[in-house]
């Protein structure tokens, strides 16, 4: 992990954290510096709490090796309250220090973390992805499932692989892409040390017939279960 500033985890007031995003986005790298073909890779995810519930998050980190199949080598899962309230635009205040924890308890470190969240496809260039990419010095890819900036040029097929830029301010910020013919699109950018096309390609190499790349896919099914454990809304 690199010598952030405490600002850029656990910022005072929201003027602090929307400093720390310029200051951390103006250090994001869109090109690629991580291997080639990195073999192990991670998936992060949060869970909130059900509606209702104490304002609490899960995080889930999960350690797969290109080549083994979808069994994971390892998961990392930290739960507490977060210290930042919820702000549209600010979510990575809330997630990265437990999303930190998670990662620090996998038995090695991986090469690439896939991110469920956005990463440069951020009002300020700084979306979860890019966040935790910068913080932790690690190669990074948002997979976001919605937009938050931006809008699509161009139709988007329905065929699994079909892509459009997502644009904004006269600029491609992600890619729109048919992960699953039939499903809402994924929203790829580029977090940290990679680039664009080959944050798309990644996301492609990990799908196994469904919406989600298989390390998100898992990172957001294990948060959920534990979730639910927790509140006792699930199987134990």
């Amino acid at each position: 992990m690199t010598d952030a500033p405490q600002d850029w985890i656990h910022p005072p007031d929201l003027d602090a954290a929307r400093t720390a995003q310029h200051a951390i986005a103006a250090r994001a790298e869109a090109a690629d510096r991580l291997p080639h073909e990195p073999r192990l890779v991670a998936g992060v995810d949060c869970a909130g709490a059900a509606r209702g519930r104490p304002d609490r998050l899960r995080a889930m980190a999960v350690l797969l090796e290109r080549g083994t199949g979808p069994r994971p080598l390892a998961t990392g899962l930290v739960e507490g309250v977060p210290a930042f309230r919820y702000v549209p635009g600010f979510l990575g205040f809330r997630e990265i220090p437990f999303i930190l924890e998670a990662l620090a308890g996998l038995p090695r470190r991986p090469e690439l973390v896939l991110v469920d969240g956005h990463g440069l496809s951020h009002p300020r260039g700084c979306g979860t992805a890019t966040h935790l990419g910068v913080v932790a010095d690690l190669p990074t890819i948002g997979v976001a499932k919605s937009i938050l900036v931006g809008r699509p040029e161009g139709e988007l097929g329905q065929e699994a692989g079909s892509q459009v830029p997502l644009v904004w301010k006269g600029r491609q910020i992600a890619t729109v892409l048919r992960s699953k013919r039939g499903v809402n699109p994924l929203f790829v950018s580029s977090g940290h040390r990679v680039s664009l096309n080959t944050a798309v390609r990644h996301v492609l190499d990990w799908l196994a017939g469904y919406r989600l790349p298989e390390p998100t896919r898992l990172a957001d099914k294990l948060a959920g279960e534990a979730r639910q454990v927790a509140e006792g809304t699930g199987p134990p």
